[in-house]
C-alpha cells in the first residue's frame, strides 16, 4: 500500500487526482496543471513535499562526515542556517542522489533527498556514519510545503510563527530559520522565489489552510515537473542517476574540488574524468516548430545518434517544447529528434529556460 502524507485527506477535499511517485499517493494536479503552472510563475503556489525524506545528521564529527560523504564541501556553510545543493556520489562517481543540506549547528545538520531514494540514502549514510561516530535520523515526524512564486514569501510571512517573522523576512537565498521543529528555507525547485518549510506533521494542515485562505494555489507533481523543467533543474532518475556522473550532468558546479586534500566519495573517478574530460554533456533542446519532446526520444545528428532526451516538456510558459538531453561532447548546436518516427529540428541551448517567470534564452519563430 502506498505512503501518504499528512495532508492526503486535505488534498481529496480539494478534487486531487492522485498518482503514486516513489510509493506514495501524490496529487498529480487539482483540476488544471496548466493553471497551477502559470499560478506559480505570475503569482503563488504551494506544494505538499512531506514525501521528500528529511533525515538529521548529529554528532562531534558531523560536519567532517559530510565532507566526506558529499560532493559539495559543507565547509562552505560558515554560520548556522546556510544550505548547499549537493549530489551523494558512489565510488564511480555514479550519483546516488541529490540533496540539500542545512546547517543547524557544528553538530547539526538537516538533509532533504529524494523520496524515491530514502531506503538506499539512509542505508548509505549510515553505513559511513559509523566510522565518523554520528548519527542519522530520519524524520518522519515532519511535514515539509513549499510555497512558490514571485507572491509566495508575502503570502506566507503572516502565517508563519511569530518568533520567525523576522527572520524569515530577511533571509537570503539558501539561507534558512528555525524556531523548535520548524525550518522556514528561502529555497525551491520551480525556478521562482519562495520558501521551503519543514514543520511537525500536526501543524501542517492549519499551514495549508491558512495559505490556501490566503490565495495561494495548491499544485500537483505536475505543475512541479513542467516548472523545474522550464527552469532546467535535473531530476533524480531521468537526467542523472548512480550510471552518471555530475560532470555530464550540468552538475560540476555542485563538485567542490577545492580544498584538494578533501578525498570525498567518488573524487578519485571524478579525477579521472577531469584529466580525460566527459564524453558526454547534458544540454537543452528547444524544438523548431510543433511536437513535444519526451524522455528516451533520440537525438541525431547527420542521421547519426549522438543522444537520448532525459526529460522533456511542453513549456507553458514559452508556449514551446524543451527538454533536458545527454549528448555526445562534441555533438552540434542543431540536431534532429525521433518523435516517433518522425525527424524534427532542435537547437541546442543552454538552460536554464526560464527564471523568475522570464524566458532565458532567445526563441525563434
Amino acid at each position: 500500500m502506498a505512503r501518504r502524507t499528512p495532508l492526503y485527506d486535505l488534498h481529496g477535499v480539494r478534487g486531487a487526482r492522485f498518482v503514486d511517485f516513489g510509493g506514495w499517493d501524490m496529487p498529480l494536479h487539482y483540476g488544471s496543471q496548466l493553471d497551477e503552472h502559470h499560478a506559480v510563475r505570475r503569482a503563488s503556489g504551494v506544494f505538499d513535499v512531506s514525501h521528500m525524506c528529511n533525515a538529521d545528521v548529529r554528532g562531534a564529527r558531523a560536519g567532517e562526515f559530510l565532507r566526506r560523504v558529499l560532493a559539495n564541501d559543507v565547509a562552505k556553510l560558515a554560520a548556522d542556517g546556510q544550505a548547499l545543493y549537493s549530489c551523494m556520489l558512489n565510488d564511480s562517481g555514479g550519483v546516488i542522489d541529490d540533496l540539500i543540506v542545512y546547517r543547524r549547528s557544528t553538530d547539526h545538520y538537516r538533509l532533504v533527498v529524494n523520496a524515491s531514494r530514502r531506503e538506499v540514502d539512509l542505508d548509505w549514510l549510515r553505513t559511513h556514519a559509523k566510522v565518523f561516530a554520528v548519527e542519522v535520523v530520519e524524520r518522519a515526524d515532519l511535514a515539509m510545503l513549499s510555497i512558490q512564486g514571485p507572491m509566495a514569501r508575502e503570502r506566507t510571512l503572516p502565517l508563519l510563527p511569530a518568533a520567525l517573522w523576522a527572520g524569515a523576512q530577511e533571509l537570503a537565498t539558501f539561507t534558512s530559520v528555525a524556531d523548535g521543529e520548524w525550518l522556514v528555507g528561502r529555497t525551491g525547485y520551480t525556478g521562482e522565489d519562495g520558501f521551503e518549510i519543514m514543520l511537525p506533521a500536526a501543524d501542517a494542515g492549519s499551514l495549508w489552510a491558512g495559505l490556501l485562505d490566503a490565495g495561494v494555489q495548491p499544485c500537483g507533481l505536475g505543475a512541479r515537473d513542467t516548472l523545474r523543467l522550464e527552469a532546467g533543474l535535473a531530476l533524480y532518475g531521468n537526467d542523472m542517476d548512480e550510471t552518471t556522473h555530475p560532470l555530464e550532468s550540468r552538475l560540476a558546479w555542485t563538485v567542490a574540488f577545492d580544498p584538494p586534500d578533501r578525498d570525498f566519495v567518488g573524487r578519485a573517478a571524478l579525477e579521472e574524468v577531469r584529466r580525460r574530460g566527459p564524453a558526454r554533456k547534458l544540454v537543452g533542446l528547444l524544438l523548431r516548430g510543433r511536437g513535444v519532446l519526451r524522455a528516451h526520444q533520440k537525438v541525431l545528428s547527420s542521421g547519426a545518434p549522438v543522444g537520448e532526451i532525459t526529460s522533456g516538456t511542453f513549456a507553458p510558459t514559452l508556449q514551446r517544447s524543451v527538454a533536458l538531453a545527454r549528448v555526445a561532447a562534441d555533438a552540434p548546436d542543431a540536431v534532429m529528434v525521433d518523435i516517433r518516427g518522425q525527424m524534427h529540428e532542435a537547437r541546442v541551448v543552454t538552460p536554464p529556460f526560464v527564471r523568475n517567470g522570464t524566458a532565458r534564452i532567445p526563441l525563434d519563430p
